[in-house]
C-alpha cells in the first residue's frame, strides 16, 4: 500500500490517549455528569484549537491529513511523549513524510563483515546486532550465554521480541520481564509502523498475537517507545542476578541495524 498513513490506527491512538486523561490532568474542571472515559472530544479539540468536527474525524479514521502544526497541537494536548508524537507522525503521513514511499517488502538485510567483527571483539562483555524486524543478525559468545543462543534457532525465530514474548527464558533472564517486555513491544511497534505493507513484519506480528496473550492485551493500547541505553536487572546463568548497562549504536550504512552492547554494573539489589 502507499506510504500514505493509517487513517484508522491514527483514530485509535488518539481515542486511546484522550481515554487516559482526566481533565485535571490538564487544566480542566471535572465538569458533571461524564459518561466517557478521560476526556471528551469537544475537550481535546479545544485544547488542540481544532474545531470538534475536524478531531472527529480524524478520530473516527476519515482520510483525512493534518498538518505538522495540528499533530503538535493534538501531541501537546494529549501529552504525548517525543516517541509517541514521531508514533503520530507516521499514521498521519506515513513512514517518510507526505509524499514519500517505501517498498511493500524491505529488501533483505545484510550485516556489514566489520560489524560482526565488532561484536565478536566486545567479548566478553555482552553484544549483539538486531535487524529493522529486531532479527538477531549477529551475538558474540557472552551474549549467547546470558540470553540465548539464537544460531541455534531456525532462521526465521531469531527473533529478540519473539523470544522476548513467547520463550520462558526470557522471564527468568530479565528480573522486572513484564515492564521490560512491554517496554520492547513498543519500540518494535514504532519501528514496524515504518513498513504497514511488509510481509516480514506482518507475519511476525501476526503470529505474535496467535501465540502471546499479552500481545493480545498489549497491543491494541498503542504503546511506543523510544530506543536508548539504560540499565537493566538480569540473571546471568552463571553470576546470578546482576545489573547491566547498556549502550545502543546506530550502523552509519544501515541505520535500521542497531548493535546493543552490555557492561556489567553490579550486582542486582
Amino acid at each position: 500500500m502507499p506510504s500514505g498513513g493509517d487513517p484508522k490506527a491514527l483514530g485509535q491512538l488518539l481515542r486511546s490517549r484522550r481515554e487516559r486523561l482526566q481533565p485535571a490532568d490538564v487544566g480542566l474542571p471535572p465538569g458533571s455528569r461524564r459518561r466517557t472515559a478521560g476526556l471528551r472530544r469537544e475537550e481535546v479539540a479545544l485544547l488542540a484549537s481544532l474545531s470538534t468536527t475536524y478531531y472527529t474525524f480524524l478520530e473516527q479514521g476519515r482520510p483525512v491529513r493534518p498538518s505538522a502544526q495540528v499533530l503538535d497541537a493534538l501531541a501537546a494536548a494529549l501529552r504525548m511523549s517525543a516517541a509517541e508524537r514521531r508514533y503520530l507522525e507516521v499514521l498521519a503521513h506515513g513512514p517518510d513524510g507526505a509524499g514519500a514511499t517505501v517498498p511493500d517488502e524491505a529488501p533483505a538485510e545484510v550485516l556489514a563483515p566489520a560489524v560482526a567483527d565488532l561484536v565478536q571483539r566486545l567479548d566478553p562483555d555482552p553484544a549483539l546486532v538486531k535487524g529493522r524486524r529486531w532479527d538477531v543478525l549477529a551475538a558474540n559468545p557472552a551474549a549467547r550465554e546470558l540470553f540465548t543462543d539464537w544460531t541455534a534457532q531456525p532462521p526465521g525465530q531469531r527473533n529478540l521480541v519473539r523470544w522476548m514474548l513467547l520463550s520462558s527464558r526470557a522471564r527468568e533472564v530479565y528480573l522486572e520481564w513484564e515492564s521490560e517486555a512491554r517496554a520492547m513491544l513498543g519500540r518494535f511497534r514504532l519501528a514496524a509502523a515504518r513498513y504497514p505493507a511488509d510481509p516480514g513484519f506482518q507475519d511476525l506480528i501476526s503470529g505474535l498475537h496467535r501465540d502471546s496473550a499479552q500481545v493480545r492485551d498489549w497491543w491494541p493500547r498503542h504503546d511506543v517507545a523510544a530506543m536508548g541505553s539504560g540499565a537493566k536487572k538480569l540473571c546471568h546463568p552463571r553470576l546470578g542476578p546482576v545489573e547491566y548497562t547498556h549502550a545502543v549504536l546506530q550502523v552509519a550504512d544501515q541505520p535500521e541495524q542497531t548493535l546493543v552492547s552490555y557492561a556489567l554494573a553490579q550486582p542486582a539489589g
